[in-house]
């Protein structure tokens, strides 16, 4: 087996400091990593030893140490990094942690922080992580986005890549499509990227969420009723199947649907035709169905609540949407976007999140998803009448309380969890689900890493 190359580190600083000698120190002890260290100089110049010129240091991941504990400068310096480290994740650590402007030093470009007292324990992870996952970060996943017309999704966590880069294909295929994902997710966002991606286009895009349907009515509304159906049909309805001939019909919620809809829509995707309601003839269409659902169809299907041949109609291509839970790494951009929608649509000076505040974001579970991020933001910029939005106005469930008692060995095992399922992920997708090869990356046995996969639940992600 060929030597597992230690990851290399560029350390940046702009002078001598107590923080940059111990990152070195650290890093010293461990034969995992190669760091080297460069200054930082005022005009925007980085400037590597003698030594390190002539071998070409090509860093996996960028350390930064700053000296001032304001912005002042940060553009500069970062723009500085952008340049010379281009496509590499960087760690910022202040050398003075009070007054340090964490919301706008990650704004400028840094994927992390840490604060001084640097540990290894804290350090060490950072580090792993950032390299693993440095080839998502800002600029290519960016780009993949504006490349197929998905700028407006905001978000760079890979597990959520993964299911962007399929849209392309997806969208030329024509085939049903079914969304899962838990509500709040953004099922709706990535239909209509399927539709404008798709030869579609240019007809209809038609959504309904058949949960807000009257039981007695999703027939109906669905696929039309004749004038004298039933009592209040007055007139001739063409139903939405109708109104998205040509493009795109998008179900969401649609184990809502009622056992004598889910039979005729059955018809639809399998015959192409459809009747409505009152009439005697079938109808011919011409449409895409994609399908969403917050629920887990199978488990619906093996409980008789929703038949299996329209499941597996349905399920021809399918996407799966992560919760913000599982990218949280997304949080903070997300909360900085609708941070400036608020203020561009207020007509006011944009408000900034305290360290606290984005330390709260960051832990928080978020069971309501992107939508319930974007809402207790919104009612934190309207109720708060500071510049910087605190702790206590971000309206939380009080149960957050309790959470703060927790004891720090139960905190401690949350972290290490997370951590774990990201690097195994990570390690996974860089061997291309290939598990010996993996384990043999990270010095484990196959066996012990079968059980890492087993813990996390990702046993499905190698073969």
């Amino acid at each position: 087996m060929p030597p597992i190359e230690p990851t290399r580190v560029a350390l940046v600083c702009e002078g001598t400091n107590p923080v940059t000698e111990s990152v070195e120190e650290l890093l010293a002890e461990l034969p995992e990593f190669v760091c080297e260290r460069c200054h930082y100089q005022l005009g925007g110049r980085i400037r590597w030893p003698r030594r390190t010129r002539a071998g070409r240091f090509d860093p996996n991941v960028v350390i930064v140490t700053l000296n001032s504990p304001k912005a002042q400068g940060l553009d500069e310096l970062f723009a500085s990094l952008r340049t010379t480290f281009a496509g590499r994740s960087v760690v910022a650590i202040p050398v003075q942690p009070e007054g340090f402007d964490v919301v706008e030093t990650l704004t400028l470009g840094a994927s992390d922080f840490l604060l001084p007292p640097v540990r290894r324990s804290e350090l060490v992870p950072r580090l792993l992580r950032q390299t693993l996952l440095h080839g998502w970060n800002e600029t290519p996943a960016r780009e993949l986005k504006e490349k197929i017309g998905l700028g407006q999704i905001i978000g760079e966590s890979p597990l959520l890549l993964a299911e962007i880069q399929r849209l392309p294909r997806f969208a030329r295929a024509d085939a049903t499509v079914l969304i899962s994902g838990e509500s709040g997710t953004g099922k709706e966002v990535f239909a209509r990227a399927l539709h404008y991606l798709s030869a579609r286009a240019d007809r209809p895009f038609v959504p309904i969420n058949c949960g807000a349907i009257p039981e007695h009515l999703v027939e109906s509304e669905l696929f039309g009723h004749k004038r004298g159906a039933f009592t209040g049909a007055a007139f001739d309805q063409p139903g939405l199947v109708g109104e998205a001939d040509g493009g795109t019909l998008f179900l969401d919620e649609i184990d809502a649907l009622t056992c004598a809809a889910q039979v005729k829509l059955l018809r639809l995707l399998q015959e192409g035709e459809y009747r409505a309601v009152g009439s005697q003839q079938f109808t011919r269409a011409d449409l895409r169905v994609v399908a969403a659902a917050n629920t887990d169809l199978r488990k619906a299907v093996s409980e008789g609540k929703f038949r299996e041949d329209l499941f597996y109609r349905l399920c021809v291509l399918t996407l799966t949407l992560p919760p913000l839970r599982e990218r949280q790494g997304d949080v903070f951009l997300l909360a900085r976007h609708f941070l400036d929608r608020q203020a561009t649509s207020a007509g006011e000076n944009g408000k900034n999140l305290s360290l606290a505040s984005v330390n709260l974001l960051l832990t928080y579970p978020w069971p309501g998803n992107v939508r319930e991020l974007q809402n207790v933001l919104t009612r934190a910029c309207v109720l708060c009448d500071r510049a910087t939005i605190e702790p206590c106005d971000l309206d939380l469930p009080d149960d957050r309380a309790e959470e703060s008692d927790r004891s720090f060995q139960s905190m401690k095992s949350d972290v290490v969890r997370r951590f774990e399922r990201d690097f195994l992920e990570a390690t996974l997708r860089q061997h291309h689900g290939n598990i010996t090869r993996a384990a043999s990356a990270v010095r484990k046995s196959r066996r012990a890493f079968w059980e890492l996969l087993r813990k996390h639940g990702l046993l499905g992600a190698g073969r």
